[in-house]
């Protein structure tokens, strides 16, 4: 027999104790006993329910005296609190960091994939802590299947993070995207998959071949002569990949600022839209006619004011201006909105902001909060999992300081953070 060190032996036994301690306290019932429960579905907080977890699932929620609590079971108080279905973020970008620290090409083009990786597994960290226990990642920006990898290293228990829905390498139309502005007979590595015509539905399947969730196409950027996003594909190539898509089951997002842009990808089948900064009342109805949910990005458009040089107290540029006028014509269209911000182009950790600009916005907290539960659920197909705090579903769960019902600030007071029954967090 070789020879091991004694600092690996008692590492390897430290390893194993833990994963032992770990299983252990996950199949001990836990009792969770906030002040109140907001279910994800209903308008209204439950004062005095319980929530009791078993293994991953919830077991039984109610009353405290209508649930049967076994005698091993472990009890966590949360007093003062509200305990909801961890929140829902449906548009992130793990790959990407604040433009402030460095801007969106020094990312794609100067950060090593190694880095980008490592900073990506701080971010799930983070997100996870903010009480973000689901993610749509819209995007590797330039790190190929990236998404893929730490998917599944945050499922095998590798590195901490939230549940994540990837869409790898997302699909932008040939010579539209970036980085830009370099001679034409020099070819940069870009943010996105590059296609178009026939080519796009190759584009489609080996990005679900390499472990895509969803299948992100860019309907509009701005490219051509002038300014302004223009339709990037052809209503005739976005029904291409969303049928090529759907053969897979896979269904397909669409990035779209303009309202040519949110026609087509309406009208081509996408499940939601992403951005809508030049909606109006007209084409959110064809959305709300087509069942095409939004994600209105709010925090990221107030990014991008505030590295331009804005500061709220000031007057607002005319780009959060519009963003004002989508969300309120989104809303007087009847269209389901969806809470997803663009975290990455802003602080991870910092998720809670798209909910207080959605209530800011003309949205009040209930709408907001289930906008980060119960809809976004059924958005991403991810109602019989999560999304609401009800027996079955599996245990992603929150608690916060306060009623946010009330007053979405208090979503940044997060106590108490479990993912599939297992506590990351907790006071």
């Amino acid at each position: 027999m070789k020879y091991v060190h004694p600092v690996i032996i008692s590492t390897l036994f430290w390893l194993a104790s833990s994963a032992w301690a770990a299983a252990a306290e996950q199949d001990t019932p836990i009792v969770l006993k906030p002040d109140r429960v907001f279910d994800g579905t209903t308008g209204t907080s439950h004062e005095g329910w319980v929530v009791l977890v078993k293994g991953e699932k919830i077991a039984a929620a109610g009353p405290a005296d209508s649930v049967e609590v076994p005698k091993d079971a472990k009890v966590i108080a949360l007093p003062g609190t509200t305990l909801l279905p961890g929140l829902i973020d449906a548009h992130s970008h793990l790959l990407l960091h604040p433009y402030d620290e460095a801007p969106w090409d020094d990312q794609v083009l100067k950060e090593p994939l190694a880095e980008r990786i490592c900073r990506a597994t701080v971010h799930a960290k983070a997100d996870l802590l903010s009480g973000f226990t689901t993610l749509r990642d819209l995007g590797t920006e330039g790190a190929g299947y990236a998404d893929v990898g730490i998917k599944r290293a945050i499922e095998k228990g590798i590195v901490p993070g939230p549940r994540l829905l990837v869409a790898t390498r997302a699909i932008v139309a040939t010579g539209s995207y970036a980085p830009r502005g370099f001679a034409p007979e020099v070819r940069v590595p870009q943010g996105a998959e590059e296609a178009d015509g026939q080519t796009l539905r190759r584009v489609v399947r080996d990005q679900i071949r390499g472990g895509a969730d969803w299948i992100k196409v860019y309907a509009d950027f701005p490219h051509g002569p002038g300014k302004g996003a223009k339709p990037a594909f052809t209503l005739d190539e976005l029904k291409l990949i969303v049928g090529t898509a759907k053969d897979a089951g896979v269904p397909v997002v669409a990035h779209a600022t303009s309202k040519e842009g949110m026609r087509r990808a309406a009208l081509a089948g996408v499940e939601t839209i992403e951005h809508g900064d030049d909606g109006d009342v007209e084409v959110f109805r064809l959305m709300a006619e087509r069942g095409v949910g939004y994600c209105p990005t709010l925090a990221a458009a107030e990014a991008y004011a505030r590295y331009a040089g804005w500061r709220r107290g000031t007057p607002e540029p005319a780009g959060l201006r519009s963003k004002r006028e989508s969300l309120k014509a989104a809303l007087e269209a009847g269209v389901t909105v969806v809470n997803g911000s663009d975290i990455g182009v802003f602080a991870h950790g910092d998720g809670a902001r798209e909910l207080e600009l959605l209530v800011e916005y003309g949205m009040t907290p209930v709408q907001a909060v289930k906008a980060a539960t119960s809809v976004a659920a059924k958005a991403l197909h991810l109602e019989e999992k999560v999304g609401a705090v009800k027996p079955g579903l599996l245990a992603d769960l929150i608690a916060v300081e306060g009623d946010p019902t009330k007053d979405v600030k208090v979503l940044r007071k997060v106590q108490l953070v479990m993912k599939g029954g297992a506590i990351y967090k907790q006071p």
